[in-house]
């Protein structure tokens, strides 16, 4: 384990929490994708061997406490989405970039259903379609960053 690589991962995460708790209102709250949940998944997919499930549970137990809503619900939607990222993770690293999107915005999705469905459990109402625009705008992010020079591990990137 390269110290460096693991404080790196550290301010990323952070960087993301930082993100999450800005004063976010109107539209841009209904279309904010999980910044959380996408550097997670970036580093489940670059290092999974530093990032893992355990570390996507605890980190969205602090999620948890920022939203103010259930607790143990973005553990439980992260936990799940970070399992199913580790388990095609030695096949996610040979997909070309659209590939590699499209997964991305499964995963993104995985996250948003679990969390719908405990939230229909708790009592809210279903808020419409607009509910998984944040799937779109991280999904959209994922593709800047990767057009920005972002290496995800892809083949190709941006194709």
């Amino acid at each position: 384990m390269h110290p460096s690589k693991l404080k790196f991962i550290v301010l990323s995460l952070f960087c993301a929490y930082i993100f999450l708790l800005l004063p976010w209102s109107g539209f841009a709250l209904k279309i904010r994708p999980d910044f959380v949940l996408l550097v997670i998944i970036f580093w489940l997919i670059r290092a999974p061997n530093l990032c893992n499930v355990g570390i996507a549970w605890l980190v969205g137990l602090f999620v948890d406490l920022a939203t103010g809503g259930t607790f143990g619900q973005y553990a439980l939607a992260y936990t799940i989405t970070a399992f199913f990222a580790v388990s095609y993770q030695k096949r996610l690293v040979l997909f070309n970039g659209t590939q590699q999107l499209f997964y991305v915005f499964l995963l993104l999705l995985i996250s948003q259903v679990v969390l719908l469905m405990l939230k229909t459990f708790s009592g809210a109402h279903f808020m419409g379609w607009v509910y998984f625009a944040p799937s779109f705008m991280g999904v959209l992010l994922w593709f800047i960053a990767v057009l920005c020079g972002l290496n995800t591990g892809g083949r190709s990137r941006g194709k």
